[in-house]
């Protein structure tokens, strides 16, 4: 397996809304596709050019994917992991949002940032918080940090639910068309009026509450 190629570039090319480079690594052109934030950044023809690679081995052929850090790498393939997410949807997420920033949308269930990216509809974007955002928290810890200040959705304020109910709640929530970080602030509210035994319905009757009020 092809892990990393680092070599001369010798051709950027786009087809269509697939793009890649030719990359020439001892005399030999390795053709490696690329989200279109990375091929927007390549260097000039000529320059070196060194890329982790996810390599994928079909019956119709051997495809290379190219890109500029082993994190980025690893994000990709958690993204095709995930049901109905094939190389070229997690090729979109990953030039729609930064690595930092797509982490935090799939674990905050941000869904509108989520569907940002070419393919990606709503349902899509579910599945992604569902499946993966239990595995992103633990695997890029270091990107979603409880955000300061009024708190964020990422924050776990005192008293909130279990973390398989919250993320229930928060699912549940999303659905119904509230953004993350309304979800966090009905939590935060209801957090006082709710012992540690209520489930999941609790939380969200009594969420769903607090929101109808605050936007009346």
């Amino acid at each position: 397996m092809i892990g990393w190629l680092q070599g001369r570039l010798a051709e950027p090319w786009q087809q269509a809304h697939r793009c890649g480079a030719l990359l020439i690594c001892q005399g030999v052109g390795y053709e490696v596709q690329l989200t279109l934030r990375q091929w927007r950044r390549l260097p000039e023809e000529g320059c070196d050019l060194g890329l982790h690679i996810h390599h994928s081995i079909r019956d119709d052929g051997w495809t290379l994917y190219g890109f500029p850090d082993r994190q980025e790498r690893d994000l990709f393939r958690e993204l095709v992991a995930v049901s109905g997410v094939g190389p070229q949807m997690a090729l979109g997420l990953l030039g729609a949002l930064e690595v930092p920033d797509l982490v935090r949308a799939i674990v905050h269930a941000d869904l509108r940032s989520l569907c940002l990216a070419p393919g990606v509809g709503k349902r899509t974007a579910e599945r992604l918080s569902v499946e993966l955002r239990a595995r992103l928290q633990e695997r890029f810890a270091g990107l979603v940090d409880p955000l300061e200040d009024d708190g964020g959705p990422g924050e776990t304020p005192d008293g909130a639910p279990s973390a398989p109910c919250r993320e229930e709640v928060q699912i549940t929530l999303v659905a119904l068309g509230y953004e993350p970080l309304e979800i966090h602030r009905a939590l935060r509210a209801v957090a006082a009026g709710l012992d540690a035994s209520a489930g999941a319905d609790d939380w969200i009757r009594e969420s769903l509450r607090w929101l109808s009020r605050a936007v009346a």
